[in-house]
C-alpha cells in the first residue's frame, strides 16, 4: 500500500517539520492507512535541536510528487524466458488478454517482446520455407509429450529439413541426411533413416524393437501419442521465443519515469504495450496508452500552508486530501471536498494538539514536548501578535504532559543566536514565496534572543539578496531580524523602497529599518504589502 505524505511547505520551520511529524503518529495511532511525514528542503538548526532534544528521526525529505510508472494500475502479464518455446507462448495468449509479453534473458533482464502476430509471422513463414533450425531437445520433448529413447549427448536438435514418411510413402524421395524423419512402425523408414544418418526420428503412436534403437544409437529417436500432421507442426512450435520475439528499437520505461515523459514517448510510438522495469532492470510488468487516462495519483496531507509556490513540486498531480493551516487562503485547488482546518492561531501545532484532544488520545511526553517547542518557536514565545490565548492554553497542558517548563524550553531554543555563519543559508533558514497583486516577493526571518551578532552581517546579507531577488525575479525581498527581546524586527529590504516605506511608515537607511512591536511575518508584514498590491 502507498503511504499517504504529510508535508509542511519549503524551507520547513519547527512548525511546520513537527505538525508533520505529530499529524502522522496521530493518524497512524487510529489505525488508519500508513501516513508518512517529510520535508521539502533543508532544515534550520533550531528544529534539527528540537527533533534531537525529544529524540525523533528528521524526517526523509520529498522531491516531488509527480505522477510516476509506478504509481499506474499496469498490467503484470507472464514474464517469458527466452528459451521457452513459441507453442508454450501462444497457450499464454490464449489464456490470457495481454498484447504482447515481455521476454527476459536469464538475468531477468529484457530480451525482447513478443506478441501474437510475431508467432503467427513465423507460423506463415515456415509453412512456405521450413528451413533447417537448431530447437531446444527439451522443448521439442514438451511439446511432443514425447519419450526420448535415444539420448546423442546433446541438449538440441539441429536439422536441416522436416520429412514426413507414412504408410505409403516409404518411397520418399527427399534425403532424410540431417533431417527430422516423422514416421510409424516402419522397419524400411528407420532402416533408412539410420543409413542416411537423419538428425531425428519422430515415432507418432509406434514401438520400435531394441535392433532398431541400436541401428539408431547416434540419432535422437523420440516417441510421441501425437499423429504426424500435429507432431510435424509442434517440431516448429519448440523454436524458442527468442528467435521469434521483437527485440529492435524497444522502448522501456522505468518505476520512476514520469508519465509526462512516458505519454510523450508512447504518443511518439506505435507499439501497443511497453514493458516496465525496477531499480535493477528487472522487468516487473507493461503498461498501454489506456494506462495513461486515469492514473493513480500520489496521496497527500498540506500541514502549515496551502500555497502552491511553497508546496511540493507536481502538487498539481497529487492528490490533496487535507489541509491543516493557519496561515491566509491561498491558491492550492482539489478535484474534489477535503478535509480543510484553517484556524486563526499562532501554530499549525496548536491544532494538530488539539486534534489529538478531539480523538481522545494523549500525545506521550515526548511529542507533547516536540508539540510545545512548535507552539514556541511559532509564536516566539507568546510575544508574537500571532499568538493567541488558546496557543498559551494549548502549550501550558502540553508543559504538563512532558514535564518541561516552556520558559526553560524557549530560552533554549531562541538563545543560540544565528547558529550558522554562511549567509545564503541564513538567508533562507525561514523563508517563503508569496503573490500579491501581480507581484512577486520573497520574506526569510531570522529569530533570536539577541540580533546583534547577526546584524554585523548586515552587508552581506543584503548583497545576497540582491543577487538573489534577480535570479528569482523578486520585486522586493525582505529579511526580517526579530529579536525576541526588543520585541521587534530589523528590516533589511532590496526593492522598491517606497512601497517599504509606505507598508511599515519607515524610512529605509542604507536598506535598513528597525519595525517597533513588528515580529510576525504572517500577521505583520504580508498584509501590510497586501494592502497596497493587493
Amino acid at each position: 500500500m502507498e503511504p499517504i505524505y504529510i508535508i509542511g511547505h519549503q524551507n520547513p520551520d519547527t512548525d511546520s517539520v513537527v505538525s508533520a511529524i505529530a499529524y502522522s503518529s496521530l493518524k497512524n495511532a487510529l489505525g488508519e492507512r500508513t501516513y508518512k511525514p517529510a520535508i521539502l528542503g533543508e532544515i534550520n538548526d533550531q528544529t534539527k535541536r528540537i527533533l534531537k532534544r525529544f529524540d525523533f528521526e528528521i524526517p526523509p525529505r520529498l522531491t516531488n510528487v509527480r505522477t510516476q510508472v509506478r504509481d499506474l494500475e499496469f498490467d503484470t502479464p507472464p514474464i517469458l524466458s527466452s528459451a521457452v518455446s513459441i507453442g508454450h507462448a501462444w497457450k499464454i495468449f490464449c489464456d490470457g488478454t495481454s498484447p504482447a509479453l515481455p521476454v527476459t534473458d536469464e538475468d531477468g533482464k529484457l530480451f525482447g517482446m513478443l506478441t501474437k502476430g510475431d508467432i503467427a509471422q513465423f507460423v506463415m513463414e515456415t509453412l512456405d520455407c521450413p528451413e533447417g533450425r537448431d530447437i531446444p531437445l527439451f522443448n521439442v520433448l514438451n511439446m511432443l509429450d514425447g519419450t526420448l529413447f535415444n539420448d546423442c549427448g546433446s541438449d538440441s536438435i539441429s536439422f536441416s529439413s522436416l520429412a514426413i514418411a507414412l504408410y505409403g510413402q516409404e518411397t520418399y524421395q527427399e534425403s532424410f541426411e540431417n533431417a527430422i524423419v516423422i514416421c510409424g512402425d516402419q522397419p524400411d523408414v528407420l532402416e533408412r533413416a539410420a543409413k542416411e544418418k537423419a538428425a531425428c526420428v519422430v515415432l507418432c503412436r509406434a514401438r520400435t524393437s531394441d535392433v532398431h534403437l541400436e541401428m539408431l544409437k547416434d540419432i535422437f529417436v523420440i516417441n510421441t501419442p501425437l499423429d504426424a500432421f500435429r507432431a510435424s507442426r509442434v517440431i516448429y512450435e519448440s523454436i524458442p521465443v527468442s528467435r521469434v520475439c521483437h527485440r529492435d528499437n524497444l522502448v522501456s520505461f522505468h518505476l520512476d519515469d514520469y508519465i509526462d515523459t512516458v505519454r510523450e514517448l508512447t504518443l511518439q510510438s506505435r507499439f501497443r504495450s511497453y514493458p516496465i522495469l525496477d531499480e535493477n532492470d528487472q522487468v516487473v510488468g507493461t503498461l498501454s496508452r489506456f494506462h495513461l487516462l486515469r492514473p493513480r495519483r500520489k496521496k497527500v496531507i498540506l500541514v502549515d500552508h496551502n500555497e502552491m509556490s511553497q508546496s511540493v513540486a507536481g502538487l498539481e498531480q497529487a492528490e490533496i486530501l487535507e489541509i491543516i493551516d493557519h496561515h491566509r487562503l491561498a491558491d492550492v485547488q482539489t478535484l474534489q471536498p477535503i478535509y480543510f482546518r484553517n484556524e486563526p492561531v499562532g501554530s499549525t501545532a496548536t491544532i494538530i494538539a488539539e486534534l489529538y484532544q478531539e480523538s481522545g488520545l494523549a500525545p506521550s511526553p515526548k511529542m507533547a514536548g516536540l508539540l510545545a517547542s512548535a507552539i514556541l518557536s511559532d509564536t516566539v514565545i507568546f510575544k508574537s501578535p500571532t499568538c493567541t490565548s488558546r496557543d498559551e492554553q494549548i502549550a501550558k497542558r502540553l508543559e504538563r504532559i512532558s514535564g518541561i517548563s516552556l520558559s526553560e524550553l524557549g530560552k533554549d531554543m531562541f538563545s543560540f543566536g544565528s547558529g550558522i555563519t554562511d549567509v545564503k543559508e541564513m538567508l533562507y533558514t525561514d523563508f517563503k514565496e508569496f503573490h500579491i497583486g501581480g507581484h512577486t516577493l520573497g520574506i526569510g526571518q531570522i529569530t533570536c534572543m539577541n540580533s546583534v551578532d547577526v546584524l554585523k552581517m548586515s552587508d552581506e546579507f543584503l548583497s545576497c539578496m540582491q543577487e538573489e531577488a534577480e535570479i528569482h525575479n523578486y520585486d522586493i525581498m525582505l529579511l526580517i531580524v526579530t529579536d525576541v527581546l526588543k520585541n521587534g524586527s530589523e528590516l533589511l529590504a532590496i526593492g522598491d523602497s517606497k512601497i517599504v516605506n509606505q507598508a511599515f511608515n519607515v524610512e529605509l537607511v542604507n536598506n535598513r529599518a528597525f519595525l517597533p512591536g513588528i515580529l510576525s511575518r504572517k500577521k505583520q508584514i504580508v498584509p501590510a504589502l497586501s494592502l497596497l498590491w493587493g
